[in-house]
């Protein structure tokens, strides 16, 4: 896992109407949310709706949001960037969605899975990294945000963020054969 304290790994990508994004742009937030998401995945799928639901508080906020989908779109063709659309007009996303065909900005996050949620500081300094709550598909645990909301919470509240941090669990990032990190090979 990306060590806590991380400045976050520098990127440039587009964004599904072509226009270039890069780490930089979110210097003036009081916080950076990078989420590691897809189309397809049923642990996505499963807490899109929440997730959506608090991005949108959290950029009210000033906290910048942006999600990013590194998956092998020949193997997963609904993970092209004309699915990510899809998913953004299902669920109402507000905040940019970018695609990481080179799959390198996931490796620079040692992402590991979709979801995986990565919370900076003002700093730009990784304080938390992990699940967004204890709900998985078809368990009877409701959808609630709770781990990703509770380091949302205190970075916005000039807090330590909770030193609990639980990985996330959900589908590995479909990496393009031979192009797997060496931290996912063991």
């Amino acid at each position: 896992m990306l060590e806590l304290g991380t400045a976050i790994p520098a990127f440039r990508l587009r964004d599904l109407e072509g226009k270039a994004v890069t780490s930089n742009d979110f210097a003036q937030a009081k916080g950076v949310l990078v989420a590691f998401i897809c189309p397809h995945c049923p642990y996505v799928r499963h807490v899109r709706t929440e997730f959506a639901r608090q991005a949108r508080e959290y950029q009210q906020r000033g906290v910048s949001v942006i999600a990013i989908n590194s998956n092998d779109v020949t193997a997963f063709p609904e993970d092209s960037p004309e699915g990510m659309r899809t998913e953004v007009e299902e669920v109402g996303y507000t905040f940019q969605y970018l695609y990481d065909d080179m799959q390198e900005v996931a490796k620079a996050f040692r992402a590991a899975c979709t979801p995986d949620f990565f919370l900076f500081d003002g700093r730009q300094r990784l304080v938390y990294r992990g699940q967004f709550d204890d709900s998985r598909p078809n368990s009877a645990v409701p959808v609630t945000g709770k781990d990703l909301k509770a380091a949302v919470e205190a970075l916005l509240a000039g807090r330590p963020v909770p030193a609990d941090q639980k990985p996330s669990l959900g589908c590995n990032i479909k990496w393009v054969k031979g192009n797997e990190p060496d931290y996912f090979r063991s």
